[in-house]
């Protein structure tokens, strides 16, 4: 499960919204989904975005995400 919540490389916002899925570490690609009130992301809707961190950018989302 930790697995999918992990995309290869730095994938800011603004990329995010272009995607209809996402490539998960774990190989099974997340939906994506932009809509009036917000992006999801597998699900979770995405509640603050953009975060740098020293590996990476963070996106904190709503709920755990679980692999279909």
């Amino acid at each position: 499960i930790l697995l999918y919540h992990v995309v290869p490389g730095r994938v800011y916002s603004d990329k995010v919204v272009t995607l209809k899925s996402a490539p998960t570490v774990s190989g099974v690609a997340a939906p994506v989904v932009t809509d009036a009130k917000g992006v999801t992301v597998g699900g979770a809707r995405v509640i603050k975005a953009d975060i740098e961190t020293s590996n990476g950018v963070v996106h904190v989302i709503d709920t755990v995400m679980i692999p279909e």
